[in-house]
């Protein structure tokens, strides 16, 4: 009855839910090449570590920026194959408060959990209305379902956390033709590959205010080959241009420490190769 009601009271006060959901990607390292996680230049002031969690299970990891409601990056590894898509989108329970449930959860789910609004919930993070009539922008998930395999899989990367608002061209074409065309070609051969997909805020929101924009969205991989060897690649596109950059890992890591204002960006573990 106290636990029930420590519960009612701190659902009641959104803002005591502003803890992190993580400190740190502990429990979901398997994501990045030897446990190494791109260095702290991307991190947002007001970060989130988010071990994406569906059903019990973990399959990709997300930094999230709270203030501008959307990932800086999700890191995963490149397992395409068969499944289904979600019919539905999900939100992060623990962004709204750390006391909440681990799995992400439909809106009105976590509404009818915790006797809360949808106003609590879109505090600190992005809520389906946010992205009702956007104009040249769609939902492009980081993560994207066609790069992981089985429902669960696949249905976890529908989550606003993974999500960006990204140009309505370059969505449909030039970066889903890379998504899915080019990474198809490049992992040929790859026994495992990890992949680390983010956006570089911009300066402008969708036109309620709350969504950032980004300015550019890229992805890197490292690829393991037989005897020890990695191969490794990278893409960049402009937000407002429907047209993708193929890159080196080092040429995709010099570009980011540029719109990084000239601080040194890293991503994968030095053992990737950067030429």
């Amino acid at each position: 009855m106290l636990g029930l009601l420590l519960l009612q009271v701190l659902a009641s006060c959104p803002w005591l839910g502003h803890s992190e959901v993580v400190t740190s990607f502990e429990d979901c390292s398997q994501y990045f090449y030897e446990a190494t996680t791109p260095n702290d230049i991307l991190r947002p002031s007001n970060a989130a570590w988010i071990c994406q969690r569906y059903r019990n299970q973990y399959h990709y990891a997300t930094l999230y920026d709270r203030d501008g409601r959307i990932p800086v990056y999700s890191a995963y590894i490149y397992q395409p194959g068969p499944g289904s898509n979600s019919p539905v989108w999900f939100v992060e329970p623990q962004l709204i408060n750390q006391i909440y449930g681990k799995d992400m959860d439909t809106e009105a789910s976590i509404e009818d959990e915790y006797s809360i609004k949808l106003e609590q919930i879109g505090q600190n993070q992005a809520t389906n209305e946010d992205y009702n009539n956007l104009q040249n922008l769609e939902k492009c998930p980081l993560a994207p379902s066609g790069q992981k395999t089985g429902d669960d899989s696949k249905w976890a990367t529908f989550t606003l956390t993974n999500t960006v608002p990204l140009n309505s061209r370059l969505h449909q074409e030039g970066w889903r033709d890379y998504m899915e065309k080019t990474m198809a070609q490049k992992t040929q051969g790859c026994d495992t590959t990890y992949v680390i997909t983010g956006a570089v805020p911009g300066n402008t929101t969708i036109p309620n205010g709350r969504v950032n924009v980004p300015k550019n969205i890229w992805s890197a991989a490292c690829c393991l080959l037989g005897n020890n060897h990695t191969r490794a690649w990278g893409a960049i596109a402009d937000n407002e241009r429907n047209h993708v950059e193929h890159v080196t890992l080092g040429q995709l890591e010099n570009w980011l420490t540029n719109l990084y204002k000239g601080r040194m960006v890293t991503l994968f573990n030095n053992d990737c190769p950067r030429q």
